[in-house]
Formats: structure tokens, sequence, C-alpha cells
């Protein structure tokens, strides 16, 4: 692996991280504060845990494509002639 390779892909990695660590951040506050009865919807369902996997999984892929997508549109190196 080439060296541009490898930063371009930790550059990539840390800005999923970052998504990934915001979307646990709102999936567990939405569960931990109740809102709109979600976590007691979730605990009286017969399927609770793979609803939660289900919000964690969906929060953890928009959040972490958003975030690397962001990432990549606001680098300001222009090689252009």
């Amino acid at each position: 692996m080439k060296s541009f390779e490898k930063a371009a892909l930790l550059f990539l990695l840390r800005h999923l991280a970052a998504g990934v660590a915001g979307a646990v951040v709102l999936a567990s506050g939405l569960l931990w504060f109740d809102v709109a009865k979600l976590a007691t919807l979730i605990g009286s369902s017969e399927y609770g845990i793979t609803a939660t996997v289900m919000l964690y999984a969906g929060l953890m892929l928009t959040f972490g494509s958003v975030s690397m997508g962001i990432g990549i549109m606001t680098m300001n190196e222009d090689t252009r002639p």
C-alpha cells in the first residue's frame, strides 16, 4: 500500500469513527431519555434486541456516511492547472 493510499484511508476512517461516535451518542440519548417513549416501546416488544440493533446500525451507517462525505467535500486541495 502506497503512503498516499494509507493517508486517504486513515482520513476516511477518522471521519467514519466520528460519525459512528455521534450516532452512538444520539441513539443512547434517545433511549436513555425515553424520547417519544421509544425505550418503553422497545422494552415491551418481543423484538426489542432486533429493534435496538436496527436503531444503532441505521444511525451508524447514516452518520458515518455523512461524516465521510463532509470530510471529502471540505477538502480544499485543488490541483487543477
